[in-house]
């Protein structure tokens, strides 16, 4: 499996960065990995806590950050790849992935910090009667675990992950199976995110499209992405919206 991933069915469209577009938007779906929480520290600790299970010298935080939002088995696949053969990585592949689970779940969010401006943002959303849902290629049990701590798991009221469905971002299917949730159509719900990935999967599925500029973005600059806009802050999203 390569890498670098992309959803490629629909095409992007471009479409102005004004205020007036947001102004009937009902539901906003927010990603949770570089969006509202940085957890590229705990990943970089399972991943470099499995290489050494598999005896392989540790990886700097830089590159594991490449690999970041597409999902736990590409992250792992891609860090095990300059390592191992094809045949080589499916054969220890599933004692990797054991490994790293493992070792992510001890070190149980210790690392992560939320970045400035989401719990104003989100209370933001919420006092303009803005629906929220969570949309993570997480694995599900790790994001709720992860939002718990933080105190983020009241302001949402869908959380899909990784696993929830059978396809993860930049897939559209959990996109659309929240604007289905919340009864509300793709047109009125604005997506939140740090990457290609989330931008994507929203414009698949009919949906405006937010980047913020801090996250990780596969290493690449988000002003590359196609999106209606960068805010700085998710408490500037919610400025525009409404």
């Amino acid at each position: 499996m390569p890498c670098a991933q992309s959803w490629p069915g629909w095409p992007a469209k471009r479409l102005p960065a004004k205020k007036t577009m947001f102004s009937n938007i009902k539901a906003a779906i927010i990603d949770l990995d570089g969006t509202m929480v940085n957890t590229a520290p705990d990943f970089h600790a399972a991943i470099n806590r499995m290489r050494a299970d598999l005896m392989l010298p540790p990886l700097p935080i830089e590159n594991i950050i490449l690999f970041i939002g597409k999902g736990t088995e590409n992250l792992i696949r891609c860090t095990l790849a300059p390592d191992f053969s094809p045949a080589e990585l499916a054969q220890c592949f599933p004692a990797a992935l054991a490994s790293y689970m493992d070792h992510y779940r001890d070190i149980d969010d210790q690392y992560a910090v939320m970045y400035p401006g989401v719990l104003e943002g989100l209370d933001a959303f919420k006092a303009k009667g803005i629906r929220l849902a969570c949309v993570t290629n997480k694995p599900l049990p790790f994001a709720l675990s992860l939002l718990e701590k933080s105190g983020l798991r009241n302001y949402f009221d869908v959380i899909y992950g990784g696993d929830s469905l059978p396809h993860k971002k930049p897939h559209p299917a959990q996109m659309l199976q929240v604007c289905k949730d919340f009864a509300v159509p793709a047109a009125q719900v604005v997506a939140i995110g740090d990457s290609s990935n989330d931008a994507q999967a929203a414009r698949a599925a009919g949906c405006y499209v937010l980047n913020v500029p801090y996250g990780y973005n596969h290493g690449e600059p988000i002003q590359g992405v196609d999106s209606d806009g960068i805010v700085p802050t998710l408490l500037e999203a919610a400025h525009l919206i409404g």
